[in-house]
């Protein structure tokens, strides 16, 4: 079974589901096409009824919808209520705002009229991780039905009961059959789905491995696709900054969603001044997380969200100490039930050692100290990513300045990388191409029409 809720905090198969036939894909990919064509043709408002009451109905179920999420992948409960906020917050801003987003954009040419019509592309086709199981989804559905295009998704296998809730939701809230749909399909049917003609978009969050294969085959197709991919965020510290401010921030931005999220710092870059310090802190601050039961509001140490990303990270960290890393804290797999990572803190990290191209996924932070700013600057930008990144400093101009040097898609000033519906969100490298969410994400799946209007005698 490909599609399985286990509950990470104890290793229990809690429910199965079958993947779907492939008769079952072509009827669903059938009935998302013929949706489209009258789909299209609502009005802005029309639609936006039919969004807005989504997020609506995510806010009345969000204990249920909360408590599937912590279920399914482990994520502390605060959290999870979190993410269904921001994944209405998200259907809300888009029924909001997409019809100004995308007004007719009148040019002004030398002679004549001329505009810029945006019009719906048809059916899109994404595929996404479990880390985020709705905000994920909100941010793909939400500006793309706004758009007039629909949607359909194929969800994280460990992650199936939200998957379904979703698009529960959708049609709870009026959506007709085929404008949303949950696809539990496989590898192989991925990869069908991309060939058949009537998909005319695809986008994907996950690895840089996934995205190859799916970005490949939408290539491959002539397709336009969005990929946003990992991450291997810097967290820069310099010597000027309010320490302890910055301190209780680094460790959100590091246990946020036990680290299993594309924008959490990873790389920690402390500039000399700052470094014993900092370290010292910070590792007091990872040493007294609680361990327990994500539904329990005291815990404050979930596991990782399956037996195998637990494996892989402490593999990644054996491979790291075996490569000349100093292990300053964790490192290990917890004694107890479930899939849980002690903190761990690495440091004296060499650029020859794997783990410094690396992206950890889970609660390990990867310490450096470094003499300035510009060698802050210098190893941010040493990295096979470009997702995200923060700088803090009390002079906000300087930060700003050296935002500007770091070769990203996003960088916070005193604030870790995070994501609002009115933040374009994406990044460059290895982190992906396209945005996603604000004006930036409406537009990438839509036909920017140009409509000419001249004069209809012919030069003499």
């Amino acid at each position: 079974m490909s599609y399985q809720s286990i509950n990470p905090f104890n290793g229990e198969l809690v429910k199965s589901f079958e993947e779907h036939s492939d008769e079952q894909l072509e009827t669903a990919i059938a009935t998302a096409s013929t949706c489209f064509e009258s789909w299209r043709k609502l009005s802005f408002s029309e639609r936006a009824t039919v969004v807005s009451r989504a997020a609506a109905i995510m806010r009345e179920r969000t204990d249920e919808l909360a408590g599937l999420i912590t279920l399914e992948m482990g994520k502390l409960i605060a959290e999870s209520v979190g993410e269904v906020k921001l994944s209405a917050d998200i259907l809300d801003y888009y029924a909001t705002h997409a019809e100004r987003f995308l007004a007719t954009e009148r040019l002004n040419p030398e002679s004549g009229e001329a505009a810029v019509e945006s019009s719906p592309l048809g059916v899109l086709f994404g595929v996404q991780p479990w880390n985020f199981p709705y905000y994920q989804l909100a941010r793909f559905a939400g500006p793309n039905l706004m758009a007039g295009n629909v949607v359909m998704v194929k969800h994280s296998g460990t992650v199936p009961q939200c998957a379904i809730a979703f698009e529960q939701v959708w049609l709870a809230a009026g959506a007709p059959v085929g404008a949303y749909t949950n696809l539990l399909i496989s590898h192989d049917q991925v990869l069908t789905a991309i060939d058949n003609s009537r998909i005319r978009g695809v986008a994907l969050t996950g690895g840089v491995a996934a995205a190859k294969g799916v970005a490949e085959r939408a290539g491959r197709n002539i397709k336009k696709s969005t990929m946003e991919l990992g991450g291997n965020d810097a967290f820069i510290v310099l010597e000027d900054a309010d320490l302890d401010k910055t301190l209780t921030w680094a460790l959100w931005a590091k246990m946020n969603n036990m680290g299993q999220c594309c924008i959490a710092a990873k790389r920690f870059i402390i500039v000399e001044e700052l470094a014993d310090s900092f370290l010292s802190k910070f590792k007091a601050a990872m040493e007294a997380l609680v361990p327990g039961d994500p539904m329990d509001a005291g815990t404050t140490l979930g596991p990782l969200s399956t037996e195998a990303a637990l494996i892989q990270l402490v593999k990644q960290v054996d491979e790291a100490i075996a490569h000349g890393a100093t292990l300053v804290l964790g490192g290990k797999r917890m004694d107890r039930p479930g899939a849980f990572m002690q903190p761990t803190i690495l440091t004296d990290i060499s650029p020859d050692n794997p783990a410094y191209r690396e992206e950890f996924f889970g609660p390990v932070a990867l310490f450096f100290r470094v003499k300035d700013e510009d060698a802050a600057i210098a190893l941010a930008n040493d990295s096979d990513y470009g997702l995200g990144g923060s700088v803090f400093t009390q002079d906000v101009e300087r930060g700003k300045r050296i935002a500007s040097r770091i070769e990203t898609g996003m960088v916070f000033v005193n604030h870790p990388t995070w994501t609002a519906s009115d933040l374009p969100f994406g990044g460059i490298k290895n982190s992906g191409y396209g945005r996603e969410l604000s004006s930036h994400g409406i537009h990438e799946f839509v036909n920017k029409k140009l409509v000419r209007v001249a004069s209809i005698n012919a030069p003499s």
